[in-house]
């Protein structure tokens, strides 16, 4: 009993770690770019921070590095809300395979779309023109 109850404590105490040791010019940098929005957590990610967080609505997530500058937006969206052209793309180059996920992506060099197919992201320009395939 003993064991389990330190790794809870352990498991938790992680888990607080994490939340509270982002760098300042990060929170900074994520409370200007979205203000009076609550991040619901953080997650390092490609030595980098990840704020996850609702806006409108909506699922998102951040990225910044270690210095707090922003790098991306994700934003969820509805399958529906693809552009007919990526649905048809997916049904011809992915037979058989659903889109589990949706979203839209900014980054600096603008936007664009994102499916997730197989444990793949598949990325499409705001035309609905295929990019590229990234492991997920």
């Amino acid at each position: 009993m003993k064991k389990l109850f330190s790794a809870v404590l352990l498991i938790i105490s992680v888990g607080c770690f994490s939340q509270n040791n982002i760098p300042q010019a990060v929170q900074e940098s994520f409370n200007k770019k979205f203000a009076n929005t609550t991040v619901k957590k953080w997650d390092k990610e490609d030595g980098g921070y990840e704020a996850n967080f609702s806006k409108d609505g909506k699922s998102m997530s951040a990225t910044f590095d270690a210095n707090g500058t922003w790098k991306e937006t994700e934003t969820d969206i509805k399958i529906t809300e693809l552009p007919t052209s990526i649905s048809e793309y997916i049904k011809a180059n992915y037979k058989n395979a659903g889109i589990k996920e949706a979203a839209v992506i900014e980054t600096t060099k603008g936007k664009m779309y994102e499916a997730e197919v197989k444990d793949k992201d598949l990325l499409f320009d705001m035309n609905g023109k295929f990019l590229k395939e990234e492991e997920d």
